[in-house]
C-alpha cells in the first residue's frame, strides 16, 4: 500500500515537472517565434507602400526600390557571420541583440526624413532580422527535444508561410488608416514585449570562446554583396528595351565573376579550419550538403514561378492584378496547414523520403501550370497552385529538420546559416534566371519560366533520392 503511495506521488510530481517544462517551452516558442514574424514581415512589407514612400520623400521609384534591397541584401551578407557569432557569444545573446537592433532600427525607418537615411535605416534594420532568422533554428533545437525537433522545425516553416502571406495585406491595412511610417512604428511595441520575453525565458548556451575571422567576414561579404547585385542587373538594362545588347550584360557578368573569384579565395581561405564561417565541415556531411541542395532547387523553382505566373495571368489569362493576387495567394495559404502535418510525421517516418514526396508533389504542380489549357477557369488555376504549395510546404520541413539535426550539436548555428543561406541562393538564382528568360523571350516566357521552375524542382528531387539512398 505504502509502495504504491509513494509511487503515485512520484508520478505526480513527475506529470508537474513536465507540465511546467511544458509551459515554459511554449513560451521560449512564442518568444521565438514572434521574432521571425517581425523580420519576416518586415522582408515584404514595404514592398506595398514603395510607391507612397517614393512619393512622400521625392525620390524615383528605382531609388525607392533600395529600401526593400537594403534589407535583403544586409540580411544575405550578416547570415554567416552571425551564424558563427552565435556559436562564439551563446545564441540568446545574438538573438537578443537582434532584436534590440531591429526595434531600434524600426524607429530611425519612422521618422527617417530623407529616402538616404531610410535606406540605412533599412539596411541596419536587415542586420537585426538576420541575427533573428540566423539564430532560430539553434534556438528551437536547444528548447525542443530531439524527438520533437521536427514539430519545432515545422512551426518555423508555419510562422514563416504565415508572416508571407499576410505581409500585403497587414500593409494595406496600415496604410489605408495611417502613413507608410506606421508600418515600421508597429515594430516598437511587438520588438519590446519579444525582448522582454526572450530575455526571461529562453535558455542560455555554453559560448564557445574563439576568434572571430574578419577576413572570411569580408570576404563573405564582397561574394554576396557582388553576386545579389549582379544577378539582380542581368536584365536591369533591357527590362524595358525587351533585349537592346550584349553589351547591357557587361557590367552585371563582372560582378558575377567578381563574386565567384572572391568567393574561391574565401573557400581557400577557410579551407581545413575547425569551425569556420563558411560551413565546409558540415558541406563535407553527404546527407547534409544534399540537403541543402535539394534546399537551392526548391527555392529556385518557387522563385521562379511566383515570378512567372503574375505576367502569365495578366499578360495570357487576362486576370486583373486583384484576381492575380488571389489566384496565387493558395500558394503560401496551403503551407500555413501542410507545414504543421510535415513536422509530426518527419518525427515518425524517414524525414528523406517525406521531403522527396513533397518536392516531387511539386513538381507535378508544376509541371500541370504549364500545362494549362488556352482558356483555363479560375478553379483550373487555383487548384493546380495548391498543389505546388501542398508539395513546397510537405517538403520544406522535412528538409530543413534534416540539415539543422544532421550537425553537431554545437555546430547548430553554422547549420542554422546554411538553411538560410540555401533559401536566399535559390531564391536569388530562380529570380535572375527569371529576368533572363523574360529579357529573352518577353513577358510570354512565363511558361517557359514555370518549365524551368519543374526542371529546377525535378532536379531537387533527384538530389533528394540520392540522399535516402545514401542514407541506407
Amino acid at each position: 500500500m505504502m509502495k504504491r503511495f509513494a509511487y503515485a506521488r512520484l508520478t505526480v510530481a513527475r506529470d508537474g515537472a513536465g507540465r511546467a517544462e511544458s509551459r515554459a517551452r511554449r513560451w521560449a516558442v512564442l518568444s521565438i517565434l514572434l521574432g521571425t514574424f517581425l523580420g519576416n514581415l518586415d522582408a515584404s512589407i514595404a514592398n506595398v507602400a514603395l510607391p507612397t514612400i517614393a512619393h512622400d520623400l521625392s525620390s524615383s521609384a528605382a531609388d525607392a526600390v533600395w529600401v526593400v534591397n537594403a534589407y535583403q541584401l544586409a540580411v544575405a551578407v550578416a547570415v554567416l557571420p552571425l551564424a558563427s557569432l552565435g556559436e562564439m557569444l551563446g545564441y540568446k545573446r545574438v538573438f537578443l541583440g537582434g532584436l534590440a537592433i531591429f526595434t531600434l532600427a524600426s524607429i530611425g525607418c519612422a521618422t527617417a526624413s530623407s529616402l538616404p537615411f531610410l535606406i540605412a535605416a533599412r539596411a541596419l534594420q536587415g542586420l537585426g532580422g538576420a541575427c533573428v532568422s540566423t539564430i532560430v533554428p539553434a534556438l528551437l533545437r536547444k528548447v525542443f527535444p530531439p524527438g520533437l525537433v521536427g514539430r519545432g522545425v515545422a512551426l518555423l516553416g508555419l510562422t514563416v508561410a504565415v508572416s508571407a502571406a499576410l505581409g500585403p495585406t497587414v500593409a494595406a491595412g496600415i496604410l489605408s488608416i495611417g502613413g507608410w511610417r506606421w508600418l515600421f512604428a508597429i515594430n516598437l511595441p511587438l520588438g519590446v514585449f519579444a525582448m522582454g520575453l526572450a530575455g526571461a525565458i529562453l535558455p542560455r548556451s555554453e559560448p564557445m570562446p574563439r576568434r572571430f575571422d574578419w577576413t572570411a567576414a569580408l570576404l563573405n561579404a564582397v561574394t554576396i554583396a557582388l553576386f545579389i547585385i549582379g544577378v539582380g542587373g542581368l536584365g536591369a538594362p533591357n527590362g524595358e528595351s525587351g533585349g537592346a545588347g550584349d553589351s547591357a550584360y557587361l557590367v552585371p557578368a563582372l560582378e558575377i565573376v567578381l563574386a565567384c573569384l572572391a568567393g574561391a579565395a574565401l573557400v581557400r581561405h577557410q579551407r581545413g579550419r575547425a569551425a569556420p564561417l563558411l560551413p565546409l565541415d558540415l558541406l563535407r556531411i553527404p546527407v547534409l550538403s544534399l540537403s541543402a541542395l535539394t534546399s537551392i532547387c526548391s527555392y529556385t523553382a518557387q522563385a521562379l514561378a511566383l515570378l512567372a505566373l503574375p505576367f502569365m495571368l495578366q499578360h495570357e489569362f487576362a486576370r486583373s492584378a486583384t484576381t492575380t493576387g488571389l489566384l496565387i495567394t493558395p500558394w503560401p495559404f496551403v503551407i500555413v496547414f501542410v507545414a504543421p502535418l510535415a513536422g509530426r510525421l518527419s518525427e515518425r517516418h524517414a524525414p528523406g523520403l517525406l521531403g522527396g514526396i513533397g518536392l516531387a508533389i511539386m513538381t507535378l504542380g508544376l509541371v500541370l501550370l504549364t500545362a494549362l489549357p488556352s482558356a483555363p477557369s479560375n478553379l483550373d488555376i487555383v487548384w493546380r497552385v495548391a498543389v505546388c504549395g501542398m508539395g513546397f510546404g510537405f517538403f520544406q520541413t522535412p528538409n530543413n529538420r534534416i540539415m539543422l539535426t544532421s550537425a553537431p550539436q554545437e555546430r547548430s548555428g553554422a547549420a542554422g546559416g546554411l538553411m538560410t543561406m540555401s533559401r536566399m541562393v535559390g531564391m536569388t538564382f530562380g529570380a535572375a534566371l527569371a529576368v533572363v528568360i523574360f529579357d529573352i523571350c518577353g513577358p510570354h516566357g512565363a511558361s517557359i519560366a514555370l518549365f524551368f521552375g519543374a526542371i529546377s524542382s525535378a532536379l531537387g528531387v533527384v538530389a533528394g533520392a540520392v540522399r535516402v539512398t545514401r542514407a541506407r
